[in-house]
């Protein structure tokens, strides 16, 4: 049962080591940005978060006409 715990917590250094590979060995390493907001190719083809539409459609503008 201890070799398996052992092999199990070499097994996650591992993957976190790989992970973090970007983040350590590359000057001012960071973390690939994943949000639909934050890709330029997403917003060059005017697709957008849905929680910002949601948000948008629930929060109407109050310089909104009425009609």
């Amino acid at each position: 049962m201890l070799e398996t715990f052992v092999f199990c917590v070499v097994i996650i250094g591992i993957a976190v080591l790989f992970l973090s590979v970007r983040l350590l060995f590359k000057k001012n390493g960071r973390f690939v940005k994943t949000h639909v907001s934050q890709s330029k190719a997403m917003r060059e083809r005017g697709v957008t978060c849905v929680q910002s539409q949601d948000f948008a459609m629930r929060h109407k503008s109050p310089y909104a006409v009425k009609e």
